[in-house]
Parts: C-alpha cells; structure tokens; sequence
C-alpha cells in the first residue's frame, strides 16, 4: 500500500464552511468552468460523486463513502485501474481561517508505482491547491 500526502495548505476560510461545501460535491458544478482541463474531461459532480474522462484511463469516479464533520471527507475509486481511497483534513487555524491537507492510499505494485508515483503527487497537489483557492463563501 502507497501513501501519498499533500503539502498543507492554508485557507481563508472557517473549517465549518470548507467543510459545508466540500462535502456536498454538487457545489462543485458552480466552478466547472473555471476548472483546468489539461489531464481530465467531463467532469460531473453529484452530492456524493466526482466523475472525470482522464485519457487514457477512461472514465473514473471518486464516491464519498465517509464524512467526519467538521473536519474530514473520504473518497474510494470507482472504475479506476487502481484501487485507491482519498480523504481530505480540514483542521481550523483560527476561527476565520484553516487548513487542508489531502492523502491518497492505493494499492501499487512496484513496477506500477514507478511509472504513476509522479504524476499522481503533481496531481495531488494541483487538488490541494485548487481547494485551498475556492471563494468558499460564495456557494
């Protein structure tokens, strides 16, 4: 089993309010177009459901399958050659600000965790990132 850690990043937002919209995903649709398509298409959000086109793996989805509110989310492949989970930590810095950090665990043998190790810690980040940018107050 491979961890992969995002860097901590800081959000100029409560944790309760990071927390109300990433754990709905629907929220997301407001911002599809603003989204980088560069890796993946068609993206679709549904409250518990991100769906995405990412050549040349097809069509892969991650579910919520847990919700600690306020503080963590966590997500489980579907249709992706790689089993895999993802949770997201939100933990308060103050009471108008937090902080997030994302996790991947996947199982990979060594020959493939070799060749997506790479991509998927610069795709982990770009995540991270986008989600501590998010004008969370205005979903």
């Amino acid at each position: 089993m491979a961890t992969f850690e995002s860097q901590v990043k800081h959000v100029n937002y409560p944790q309760q309010m990071v927390y109300n919209v990433l754990s709905n995903l629907e929220n997301l649709n407001k911002l599809k177009e603003a989204m980088p398509q560069d890796n993946a298409q068609q993206i679709e959000f549904s409250e518990d459901c991100a769906t995405a086109n990412i050549p040349p793996v097809g069509k892969v989805a991650m579910k919520i399958v847990g919700r600690t509110e306020p503080k963590e989310i966590k997500f489980e492949a579907a249709n992706s050659p790689v089993p895999f989970n993802m949770w997201i930590q939100i933990l308060p810095t103050s009471e108008t600000a937090s902080k997030i950090k994302l996790t991947i665990k996947a199982e990979l043998n060594i020959f493939i965790k070799s060749m997506v190790e790479k991509p998927l810690k610069e795709g982990l980040e770009k995540i991270a990132d986008m989600l501590a940018m998010l004008p969370y107050d205005r979903f």
